[in-house]
């Protein structure tokens, strides 16, 4: 018979009261806060405080919506002409000056795919 090291787990899973699921909770929501430091100082994972923010605050509700836009021909916009795009997450694109359409559309698609919810 060999003798070899035996490794003794003694984990115990832990019952968090909602309110402290709360206050955690809170706390990484705060202005400025870093969840991967809130989950730290309250020894846990990322990976569960985020799914103690679904349980407690639900999924974000997708809030896209999209207004109508005239593209006016080159000839009557002037040379000094801002195009101001503000998405849903707070992307923001700027165009100054002329601006190709085509372009317009496919950087609008492109912020539209980064800044979803997921």
């Amino acid at each position: 018979m060999t003798n070899g090291a035996v490794e003794v787990i003694t984990s115990v899973r832990r019952r968090w009261p909602r309110a402290e699921k709360e206050r955690i909770v809170a706390a990484a929501l705060a202005t400025g806060a870093v969840a991967s430091e809130v989950a730290r100082a309250a020894g846990i994972h990322t990976s569960q405080l985020f799914r103690w923010r679904q349980q407690l605050c639900g999924r974000p509700a997708a809030s896209a919506s999209f207004a109508p836009v005239a593209i006016v021909p080159d000839a009557v916009t002037p040379a000094t002409s801002t195009i101001e795009v503000e998405l849903a997450g707070g992307t923001r694109m700027r165009i100054t000056g002329a601006a190709d359409p085509v372009i317009v559309s496919a950087l609008i698609a492109g912020l539209a795919k980064i800044a979803r919810p997921r």
